[in-house]
């Protein structure tokens, strides 16, 4: 499976339903192996954070650099049209008067127009007992509602638990949860902020979170690809 083939009328239709959709396995054995070894180099990262010394859970994540690993950048460059036109479909539902550009590059160029100048894909890391709170990626003005997560190891062979969990909240409603059924190789591309919803009183948004339940044992890792800069 290439990102050309991806089936993205599917895709867009899953997350106008669930504000979520898993793809088939787009990084091999070899690449996951790579992106995951990136983690213990010195070189390529702009900042580390430990998430317990910030109540974010227990774990840590590290921020990449400019200029990004070419896979990475691939990624976040491929990932990104398709993905704005989905963006700019939930935009006009809404009744937003923005609309994103058709390229990274020029969803790049008006973050940094606002100061966001910082890259935002980063890699994470979960041992036993590691977890992520729920929360959303935001990091400035200008806020692309759409990210893409790739888990790099093999739930139930390299660790257990550590699920992918979004959970939606619903106006006049109990909030709602998901997890999400990710593979080794697979992403899930989800709702960053807020997604549309077709209620009984018009189209209506649903604010969406996500995190990672604790791990029990093993080690998991993940590439979070985001596609606004931070300030």
């Amino acid at each position: 499976m290439t990102l050309d083939d991806l089936d993205w009328p599917r895709i867009a239709a899953d997350l106008d339903a669930q504000g979520w959709a898993v793809t088939p396995r787009l990084l091999d054995d070899a690449d996951s192996a790579a992106l995951a070894g990136l983690y213990e180099q010195e070189a390529g990262f702009r900042s580390r954070v430990v998430m317990a010394r910030h109540g974010f859970g227990k774990g840590e994540y590290r921020y990449f650099s400019y200029p990004l690993p070419d896979l990475v950048q691939t990624l976040r460059e491929s990932l990104y049209p398709p993905l704005a036109a989905i963006a700019n479909g939930w935009a006009e539902r809404l009744g937003e008067a923005r609309r994103f550009p058709p390229t990274l590059a020029g969803m790049l160029d008006r973050c940094h127009e606002a100061g966001q100048t910082r890259p935002t894909p980063l890699m994470l890391t979960y041992g036993p007992g590691d977890y992520n709170c729920l929360h959303q990626d935001l990091y400035g003005e200008h806020v692309f509602p759409l990210q893409a997560a790739l888990l790099l190891d093999q739930p139930g062979e390299d660790f257990d638990g550590g699920e992918f969990v979004i959970v939606e909240q619903r106006p006049r409603q109990q909030s709602a949860s998901s997890v999400v059924p990710l593979t080794k190789g697979c992403a899930v591309i989800f709702a960053v902020r807020a997604r549309p919803h077709d209620g009984a009183r018009g189209v209506h948004r649903r604010v969406v979170r996500h995190g990672v339940s604790e791990v029990r044992s093993g080690r998991r890792r993940t590439l979070g690809v985001i596609f606004h800069d931070a300030i």
